[in-house]
Protein backbone atom coordinates (compact mmCIF):
# COMPACT_ATOMS: atom_id res chain seq x y z
CA UNK A 1 0.00 0.00 0.00
CA UNK A 2 1.43 2.98 -1.16
CA UNK A 3 1.81 6.17 1.63
CA UNK A 4 -0.69 9.24 1.43
CA UNK A 5 0.43 11.42 -1.38
CA UNK A 6 -0.08 15.37 -0.12
CA UNK A 7 -1.15 17.39 -2.49
CA UNK A 8 1.27 20.77 -2.55
CA UNK A 9 0.73 23.16 -0.09
CA UNK A 10 -0.88 20.93 2.51
CA UNK A 11 -0.54 21.93 6.24
CA UNK A 12 -0.92 17.95 8.01
CA UNK A 13 1.21 17.38 10.62
CA UNK A 14 4.84 15.98 9.33
CA UNK A 15 5.17 12.43 9.31
CA UNK A 16 7.95 10.20 10.77
CA UNK A 17 8.94 6.28 10.66
CA UNK A 18 10.85 4.21 12.78
CA UNK A 19 11.85 1.14 10.84
CA UNK A 20 13.68 -1.76 12.80
CA UNK A 21 16.41 -3.04 10.03
CA UNK A 22 18.13 -6.07 10.05
CA UNK A 23 21.15 -5.65 7.58
CA UNK A 24 25.16 -6.19 8.22
CA UNK A 25 24.01 -5.37 11.92
CA UNK A 26 20.78 -4.52 13.42
CA UNK A 27 20.02 -0.79 13.56
CA UNK A 28 16.83 1.29 13.74
CA UNK A 29 16.36 4.09 10.77
CA UNK A 30 14.63 6.96 11.90
CA UNK A 31 13.13 9.07 9.37
CA UNK A 32 11.13 12.79 9.65
CA UNK A 33 9.29 13.77 6.96
CA UNK A 34 11.10 16.95 6.17
CA UNK A 35 10.65 19.53 2.85
CA UNK A 36 8.97 16.33 0.62
CA UNK A 37 11.70 13.73 1.75
CA UNK A 38 12.50 11.24 4.69
CA UNK A 39 15.31 12.62 6.24
CA UNK A 40 17.39 9.74 7.94
CA UNK A 41 19.31 8.54 10.89
CA UNK A 42 20.64 4.65 11.78
CA UNK A 43 20.45 4.65 15.87
CA UNK A 44 22.58 0.90 16.41
CA UNK A 45 20.61 0.79 19.53
CA UNK A 46 17.24 2.37 18.76
CA UNK A 47 15.63 4.99 20.04
CA UNK A 48 14.38 4.79 23.65
CA UNK A 49 12.06 6.73 25.84
CA UNK A 50 15.11 6.92 28.67
CA UNK A 51 15.68 10.72 28.78
CA UNK A 52 18.92 9.29 30.96
CA UNK A 53 19.97 7.56 27.50
CA UNK A 54 22.19 9.07 24.80
CA UNK A 55 22.05 7.20 21.76
CA UNK A 56 24.46 7.41 18.56
CA UNK A 57 22.68 8.51 15.32
CA UNK A 58 24.31 8.19 12.07
CA UNK A 59 22.78 10.87 9.40
CA UNK A 60 22.13 8.80 6.08
CA UNK A 61 20.70 9.24 2.83
CA UNK A 62 17.35 10.86 2.50
CA UNK A 63 14.82 8.49 1.44
CA UNK A 64 11.92 8.90 -0.68
CA UNK A 65 8.34 9.59 1.23
CA UNK A 66 7.44 6.04 -0.32
CA UNK A 67 10.03 4.62 2.51
CA UNK A 68 7.27 5.66 4.85
CA UNK A 69 5.23 2.06 5.07
CA UNK A 70 8.16 0.17 3.58
CA UNK A 71 8.11 -3.57 5.38
CA UNK A 72 9.66 -6.43 4.05
CA UNK A 73 12.88 -7.81 2.83
CA UNK A 74 16.04 -6.47 1.03
CA UNK A 75 17.32 -9.03 -0.67
CA UNK A 76 20.85 -9.90 -0.18
CA UNK A 77 23.87 -8.15 -2.03
CA UNK A 78 21.56 -5.29 -2.54
CA UNK A 79 22.77 -2.11 -0.29
CA UNK A 80 20.57 -1.99 3.44
CA UNK A 81 20.06 -6.34 2.39
CA UNK A 82 18.01 -7.39 4.98
CA UNK A 83 14.49 -7.78 6.65
CA UNK A 84 12.81 -4.17 7.85
CA UNK A 85 9.68 -3.74 9.56
CA UNK A 86 7.56 -0.61 10.74
CA UNK A 87 8.34 -0.36 14.30
CA UNK A 88 7.00 2.84 14.90
CA UNK A 89 4.85 5.73 13.00
CA UNK A 90 3.48 8.97 13.57
CA UNK A 91 3.15 12.41 13.26
CA UNK A 92 6.34 15.14 14.57
CA UNK A 93 6.07 18.74 15.57
CA UNK A 94 9.53 21.30 14.88
CA UNK A 95 10.23 22.67 18.23
CA UNK A 96 12.19 25.96 18.18
CA UNK A 97 12.54 26.37 14.68
CA UNK A 98 10.10 27.47 11.62
CA UNK A 99 12.49 25.24 9.25
CA UNK A 100 13.43 22.29 10.17
CA UNK A 101 15.34 21.61 7.36
CA UNK A 102 17.87 24.33 8.19
CA UNK A 103 17.60 22.99 11.89
CA UNK A 104 19.30 19.91 10.48
CA UNK A 105 21.53 21.46 8.53
CA UNK A 106 22.92 23.39 11.78
CA UNK A 107 23.15 20.36 13.07
CA UNK A 108 20.62 20.25 16.14
CA UNK A 109 17.17 19.23 15.91
CA UNK A 110 14.36 19.22 18.37
CA UNK A 111 11.31 17.50 17.98
CA UNK A 112 8.12 16.64 19.19
CA UNK A 113 6.71 12.95 18.62
CA UNK A 114 3.43 11.48 18.38
CA UNK A 115 4.13 7.87 17.92
CA UNK A 116 2.56 4.14 18.71
CA UNK A 117 5.33 3.86 20.74
CA UNK A 118 7.61 6.90 20.81
CA UNK A 119 5.77 10.30 21.93
CA UNK A 120 7.45 13.26 23.50
CA UNK A 121 10.28 15.77 23.35
CA UNK A 122 13.58 14.53 21.23
CA UNK A 123 16.46 16.54 20.39
CA UNK A 124 18.93 14.95 17.63
CA UNK A 125 22.45 16.79 17.91
CA UNK A 126 25.36 16.68 15.92
CA UNK A 127 28.18 15.95 17.10
CA UNK A 128 30.52 15.48 14.43
CA UNK A 129 31.44 15.91 10.76
CA UNK A 130 32.48 13.58 8.53
CA UNK A 131 35.90 12.75 8.49
CA UNK A 132 38.05 12.20 4.86
CA UNK A 133 37.35 8.92 3.68
CA UNK A 134 33.79 8.77 3.62
CA UNK A 135 32.62 9.21 6.90
CA UNK A 136 29.64 10.19 8.42
CA UNK A 137 27.97 12.80 10.42
CA UNK A 138 27.90 11.65 14.13
CA UNK A 139 25.04 12.38 15.98
CA UNK A 140 23.54 11.83 19.26
CA UNK A 141 19.54 11.00 20.22
CA UNK A 142 17.50 11.75 22.92
CA UNK A 143 14.87 11.95 25.00
CA UNK A 144 13.98 14.50 26.74
CA UNK A 145 12.98 14.74 30.62
CA UNK A 146 9.27 15.22 29.67
CA UNK A 147 5.77 13.29 30.60
CA UNK A 148 6.23 10.40 28.63
CA UNK A 149 10.21 9.99 29.95
CA UNK A 150 10.13 6.17 31.01
CA UNK A 151 13.75 5.26 33.03
CA UNK A 152 14.96 1.82 31.71
CA UNK A 153 12.81 1.04 28.44
CA UNK A 154 14.27 -0.64 26.04
CA UNK A 155 13.28 -0.60 22.10
CA UNK A 156 14.28 -4.05 22.29
CA UNK A 157 11.17 -4.65 24.96
CA UNK A 158 8.77 -3.82 22.01
CA UNK A 159 9.52 -5.91 19.00
CA UNK A 160 6.55 -5.70 16.94
CA UNK A 161 5.77 -4.13 13.95
CA UNK A 162 3.24 -1.50 14.34
CA UNK A 163 1.85 -1.76 11.04
CA UNK A 164 1.38 -5.67 10.53
CA UNK A 165 1.76 -6.75 14.28
CA UNK A 166 4.91 -9.31 13.08
CA UNK A 167 8.48 -9.53 14.14
CA UNK A 168 11.52 -9.19 12.08
CA UNK A 169 12.11 -12.84 12.00
CA UNK A 170 8.32 -13.43 10.87
CA UNK A 171 8.92 -10.95 7.94
CA UNK A 172 12.59 -12.46 6.92
CA UNK A 173 10.42 -15.99 7.12
CA UNK A 174 7.19 -14.55 4.57
CA UNK A 175 7.90 -11.08 3.30
CA UNK A 176 4.85 -10.89 1.74
CA UNK A 177 2.34 -8.51 4.31
CA UNK A 178 -1.02 -10.72 6.11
Amino acid sequence: MAPERRPAGATAAPRFVVQRHRARRLHYDVRLEIGGVLVSWAVPKGPTLDPAARRLAVRVEDHSIEHLDFEGVIRAGEPGGGDVIVWDRGTWEPQGTDDPAKAVADGEVHVDLHGEKLQGRFALVQTGRPQAGGGREQWLLVHKRDRFAVPGWDPEDHPRSVRSGRTNDEVAAGPEAP
